[in-house]
C-alpha cells in the first residue's frame, strides 16, 4: 500500500514523500516502515504503542486513531504532523 509522508519525516525516508509498506493493520505497516527506514516508527508511535499526539494518520480519507485498525492492500495512508513553533 502507499504511505504518504510529511516533509518533516523525509530525512528518514531518503527524501521520499511516498513509501510502500505491507501489513494487515496500521501497527504492522508501522513495523514494516521501520524495517525499511529505521527510526521512523518512533517519530509516529510513542512508547505505549499509541499514535503520538501531534500525529494524525488518515486511511482512505478517514482519521485512524488506533494502530489495530485493519487495512487492505489497496488502502492509501497519509501521515500528517501538526506544526508548532513561535
Amino acid at each position: 500500500m502507499r504511505v504518504h509522508m510529511p516533509s518533516a519525516l523525509y530525512s528518514y525516508t531518503g527524501r521520499r514523500e511516498e513509501a510502500r509498506a505491507e501489513g494487515g493493520t496500521l501497527a504492522e505497516v508501522m513495523a514494516d516502515l521501520d524495517r525499511q527506514y529505521p527510526g521512523l516508527r518512533f517519530r509516529i508511535v510513542d512508547e505505549q504503542d499509541g499514535i503520538r499526539p501531534h500525529i494524525r494518520i488518515v486511511v482512505n480519507g478517514a482519521l485512524a486513531s488506533d494502530l489495530g485498525r485493519p487495512l487492505g492492500p489497496e488502502d492509501e495512508i497519509y501521515i500528517i504532523m501538526a506544526m508548532s513553533g513561535g
